[in-house]
């Protein structure tokens, strides 16, 4: 299958609205460590859905740009974001990448989250659900389906930060202790200094498109985590600013005796419950009766914990799909690290970035193909079609030894096939013609 085409960038009007057309450009950031192997079983997998979908009406039409480790190897570039990628990637509006290495305690900062704040993509999106046939850890795993908005911009994520004994840490102890009257620390001389800036019009944007989120997916709820209790004025201000934006902008009424504001969904006419929990008893809750919530709006820490400890509950990160969306702007992404150990390797299991795939397929319109790759998913999974990740976490789960596999799958009685990065994607794509391959 072979579609040569003349992309076209998307456009993003003046309501936030996309314009698509028929053959979209999309930037591609291959990424670092295990990003070449998933990055083009994704773009093969992606271009065989979208012709089931629409034969040569449609196409993807991959534009690779540079980040991480390649754009520093590849070229004469020095640092790991190019201006030239960050300008790409505003111009062409929605693109897709592969996991970005940032060192620890050293080196530049984030990739990830300087392509958010760049392109001022506030809303980290993590959708959380299960697929039949995948062992996890709980006993039901069916009863987690979450999708999380994470404020992406805001929060200790910034990266405003001083390191111990640096003259900004001791002017700035200073002026907290001589000017604020803040109580000396106790150990200020070996003290770090983190700032936390959660602003209203942040906290707001984000929350309004949790809600809307809810409002378009006909969702029950949506749940505000923090921890107002605490950081009063920063996670607290979140919680507040929540309430008064769905009060104002959505409609959403208190009900004696009852926690929380209600509004009923313009589009179905069923309720939507807007109500707050504390981020350590949300995620005892969350593993406990994770039934009882729907759509997560949370800051940007907390959400970093909360969407990969939800990912666990239903076979790990490497089937949880991300997007970092702005107003139009959209980068989606694999969410897991680039797991060098296991790099070239053809076994780092690719349906996190299919999924981010199947997001950005949505999100452009391109419905019917993002329909065919999450029915390939869904297929191949509960088939047995399974990466070493996966039969690993199946191990762990069941208390077996790490040199054991099991032969069958309870759930559906197929028997395992242990397969690869590009063994994976072959299995999606052989499953994409079966319409709701059980389930």
């Amino acid at each position: 299958m072979k579609i040569q085409k003349t992309g076209q960038p998307i456009r993003v009007r003046a309501d936030h609205v996309l314009e698509v057309p028929p053959y979209p450009l999309i930037p591609v950031i291959e990424g670092d460590g295990v990003g070449a192997d998933i990055t083009p079983v994704m773009r093969k997998v992606v271009d065989d859905a979208v012709f089931k979908a629409y034969g040569e009406t449609r196409a993807l039409i991959w534009h690779p740009v540079e980040a991480g480790g390649g754009a520093r190897c590849n070229s004469s570039q020095t640092h790991p974001l190019p201006e030239e990628t960050l300008e790409i990637l505003k111009q062409e509006v929605v693109a897709i990448k592969g996991p970005l290495e940032t060192p620890v305690g050293r080196g530049w900062r984030s990739l990830n989250v300087a392509i958010r704040q760049a392109l001022d993509l506030y809303a980290c999106v993590r959708p959380i659900r299960h697929f039949p046939g995948v062992v996890t850890p709980v006993r039901h795993p069916e009863d987690v389906d979450m999708v999380v908005f994470r404020e992406n911009t805001e929060d200790i994520y910034t990266g405003i930060e001083w390191p111990m004994g640096s003259d900004e840490t001791v002017r700035l102890l200073r002026f907290l202790t001589s000017d604020l009257g803040v109580a000396p620390l106790r150990f200020p001389l070996t003290t770090a200094i983190g700032i936390k800036p959660v602003s209203r019009e942040g906290s707001q944007r984000l929350i309004a498109k949790a809600i809307q989120y809810a409002i378009d997916a006909d969702r029950r709820s949506v749940t505000l985590v923090h921890k107002g209790n605490i950081m009063k004025y920063t996670e607290g201000g979140f919680c507040q600013w929540g309430y008064e934006l769905a009060e104002a902008s959505f409609g959403a009424r208190k009900r004696e005796g009852k926690r929380g504001l209600w509004f009923v969904n313009p589009v179905t006419g069923r309720e939507i419950h807007i109500q707050d929990m504390i981020a350590d008893n949300f995620l005892q809750q969350a593993l406990l009766q994770p039934a009882q919530f729907d759509v997560i709006a949370t800051l940007n820490l907390n959400g970093d914990y909360i969407s990969d400890a939800l990912a666990a509950q239903v076979g790990g990160i490497g089937i949880a799909p991300g997007a970092n969306i702005g107003d139009g702007t959209a980068v989606f992404e694999a969410t897991h690290g680039t797991a060098p150990d296991i790099a070239g390797q053809d076994s780092a299991n690719p349906c996190s970035m299919l999924l981010s795939a199947e997001m950005l397929l949505r999100y452009i319109g391109f419905r019917e193909a993002a329909d065919f790759l999450v029915t390939g998913i869904r297929g191949a999974l509960a088939h047995g079609f399974w990466t070493p990740d996966l039969i690993r976490a199946a191990q762990n789960a069941k208390g077996g030894d790490q040199g054991e596999q099991p032969v069958t799958l309870a759930e559906t009685g197929f028997t395992l096939h242990p397969v690869g990065t590009r063994g994976m994607g072959e299995a999606v794509m052989l499953y994409m013609d079966v319409p709701g391959a059980l389930g």
